[in-house]
């Protein structure tokens, strides 16, 4: 149901779509069979479109977690709510849900299942990002991979390990 590339767009995609740093989700959910993706910050869904469109699963299940409309002026841009429905509704099966990342997951991590493959953007402040890591931990699976974006745009696995440190930090500093 994803968006449809043939063989060369996939090519292109895998080894010369811009922006290169995008190239490492296109390659693992081209090598990996992703039936459900979370990303946390879809920004302007550009980026959505390219990795939508290079997934080999023909039934890849899609959620977005963006402020939306919620969006401040500090914030990075991005579309509406509708305007996500629009773009990418009737090309794969999505679910936006719409509010501050890291309060919209602490409310719907429990309902939302579990993931194959997580993206969080770089596009949140410090204090949100910290929250976000802990309730990532609660939907992925031991197989899940998740993607970090730098300051710098650049996209990186984050290991199991590191994922229950960030995850343990949060919980360090809500006792003290």
């Amino acid at each position: 149901m994803g968006l449809k590339f043939g063989l060369f767009g996939k090519l292109w995609l895998n080894n010369f779509a811009k922006p290169q740093e995008e190239r490492v989700l296109i390659q693992y959910l081209q090598s990996h069979p992703v039936e459900r993706m979370l990303e946390i910050g879809v920004g302007t869904l550009e980026r959505a479109e390219r990795v939508l469109g290079a997934a080999s699963s023909k039934t890849l299940r899609y959620v977005g977690i963006d402020p939306f409309e919620s969006r401040s002026p500090q914030d990075q841009p991005g579309v509406s709510l509708k305007e996500a429905h629009q773009r990418l509704g009737q090309k794969a099966s999505c679910q936006f849900i719409p509010g501050p990342v890291d309060t919209t997951l602490a409310r719907v991590c429990n309902h939302i299942g579990l993931f194959d493959m997580v993206a969080v953007s770089n596009g949140l402040d410090d204090r949100a990002l910290e929250r976000v890591w802990f309730f990532v931990r609660r939907v992925v699976k031991p197989t899940s991979a998740v993607f970090h974006q730098s300051a710098e745009g650049a996209w990186s696995e984050v290991a199991r390990d590191e994922l229950d440190r960030r995850s343990r930090q949060v919980l360090g500093r809500q006792a003290a």
